[in-house]
């Protein structure tokens, strides 16, 4: 007679005695009855708990911690990696693009904007659809629109066309950012999740060196051209291509080896599909020493969503609208209203202040480069702009290679201090240090002096990114995770929106202006933090 636990095979569970095996026997061959007694309470015990359905924290803990955990760093992080060359690689494009696409400050100020209007567009949508559908599928999803639209806006050979393909790869990145997080915070043990959610913020860092290693890698062959139709293919062109494959292959790992988050089926009623993820990751976990599967059932919640988006008859469109523009409703709905505004205050001041200064420095370098300083050498016109694209200049590439390496520091400060700190303290601190850093750089005179401020900018802002991943993560129910994460992102590519027109606008004839607004913004994100509940390790609801 064997035991049988729910969700293991037959040959694994026919490997162990029956609970009740012992039993019998030993009631038979007993002569004192207070022994027949405790043998059968323990064994009765054990029968309990061998049948007891495990929440979600505890079934967690259950399947361990080890190769599957690391795996998924690596997959997750990939993608995290994939989504900032999408972004970045504009940036590190506009010294020779502008020439080719004919563009003026305010046109790299509106490109630059671009990606991030299509990324406010996608992050609440793919959210919404994350929190309906599934995590995994939207990650395949999304991480594929990036990448091929990311890929054919290489071949636009005007800058209205290179725009919107450069808009619909946005609307890519919105989603698979706030979905990447959503995902893999769901498969964290609760004592190891920020350390674990701030290692995957380092990947972003990785894809910021991967775009700067690229770029000087690439962009710099003048060889590297040829005609394609009318279209004159220049090397920064293929960078373009390039920043196209990791999104790619994000898509194509995610789509063939990656298991649906388990917090999301136990909130969607399935059991079975939950059970087996957790299998998954526990013979993963426990290669090197083969045990029983530990996980007899769940305790699975009723749903919070509804299966179907499907609406039928003539308020169809009303209705889709309302269901969709649900989960915002109720972010600002106690008690979560109070969390919410402070997140959409710090999303906003953070989002402006880092895009509208990062997206910005390779140009600014640029202009270094020429002679002068980023808000001295401001009236050169587009004619001269033009005789100053090819040959391309390698330190521009090399410095903004090295401005990326700076965040490194920070990301393993974070990764080492996030669970003892705290993801509140550590994002109120690197706000406040990050507008006194901001605050200096329209003093700068020399290119040392810009280098110096642009690396102490970044290391320092990367803590505030690295903690606010975390601490948004873990402030609302599985429910509305995506959901609210997509819209806190959508706020900040709105302010990265204005950031990047703000810059565009005013680098020419008063760079003060919005490098004091930066330093401003980002000290009014660092006070309102403090207004956020604690949530370090906090069971994820």
């Amino acid at each position: 007679m064997s035991r049988r636990i729910h969700g293991e095979s037959g040959d694994a569970a026919a490997r162990e005695p029956l609970l009740f095996g012992d039993l019998y026997p030993s009631c038979l061959d007993s002569d004192e009855g207070e022994i027949i007694f405790e043998s059968s309470a323990k064994d009765a015990s054990n029968v309990e708990s061998a049948h007891r359905k495990l929440s979600y924290e505890e079934a967690i803990e259950e399947a361990g911690f080890g190769l599957f955990h690391g795996l998924l760093l690596v997959v997750c992080g990939w993608a995290n990696a994939s989504d900032a060359v999408e972004i970045l690689c504009v940036s590190f494009l506009l010294p020779t693009a502008r020439c080719d696409l004919s563009l003026s400050s305010a046109d790299m100020g509106l490109l630059t904007s671009s990606i991030f209007l299509g990324m406010m567009v996608g992050g609440y949508v793919w959210g919404y659809l994350a929190d309906q559908r599934g995590r995994q599928s939207v990650l395949v999803i999304s991480l594929t629109v990036n990448g091929v639209f990311g890929a054919l806006a290489s071949l636009a050979p005007w800058f209205w066309l290179f725009l919107i393909l450069r808009f619909i790869s946005g609307v890519g990145v919105g989603g698979s950012i706030p979905v990447i997080f959503s995902y893999f915070s769901e498969f964290q043990p609760r004592l190891r999740r920020g350390a674990m959610i701030s290692g995957l913020a380092t990947f972003w860092m990785a894809g910021n060196i991967l775009a700067a290693g690229l770029a000087w890698l690439v962009i710099p062959w003048s060889w590297a051209h040829f005609p394609l139709g009318s279209l004159d293919f220049q090397s920064w062109r293929l960078f373009v291509v390039l920043c196209s494959v990791p999104s790619l292959s994000s898509a194509l790992i995610f789509r063939l080896a990656m298991p649906e988050s388990p917090k999301f089926l136990m909130e969607a009623g399935q059991e079975a599909e939950a059970l087996r993820v957790f299998r998954f990751m526990f013979v993963l976990n426990n290669r090197h020493c083969p045990k029983p599967f530990p996980i007899p059932g769940l305790q699975v919640p009723p749903p919070q969503r509804k299966n179907s988006l499907d609406t039928q008859g003539p308020g169809c469109l009303s209705n889709l609208l309302k269901k969709g523009l649900s989960p915002v409703q109720q972010l600002f709905k106690a008690p979560l209203r109070e969390r919410s505004t402070v997140l959409l205050i710090i999303f906003y001041c953070i989002s402006f202040g880092y895009y509208g200064l990062w997206m910005w420095f390779p140009e600014l370098f640029k202009r270094i480069e020429d002679g002068g300083s980023p808000c001295a050498n401001v009236s050169r016109s587009l004619t001269q702009d033009n005789h100053s694209c090819y040959p391309v200049q390698t330190a521009v590439y090399k410095e903004g290679f090295i401005t990326a390496a700076s965040n490194l520091p920070g990301n393993i400060f974070t990764i080492l201090m996030m669970d003892t700190i705290g993801g509140k303290t550590l994002l109120s601190c690197s706000l406040l240090l990050s507008s006194l850093s901001v605050f200096a750089i329209y003093e700068v005179k020399t290119k040392t002096q810009s280098l110096i401020m642009s690396f102490l900018f970044s290391g320092v802002s990367v803590v505030a990114w690295n903690a606010l991943d975390v601490v948004g993560t873990e402030l609302y129910p599985t429910h509305i995770r995506s959901s609210a994460l997509g819209f806190f992102t959508g706020v900040g590519r709105v302010a990265a929106i204005m950031g990047n027109v703000v810059f565009g606008q005013l680098v020419d004839t008063n760079c003060a202006v919005p490098v004091l607004v930066v330093s401003a913004l980002l000290l009014v994100g660092g006070i309102a933090a403090l207004r956020l509940p604690r949530t370090r390790q906090a069971e994820l609801t």
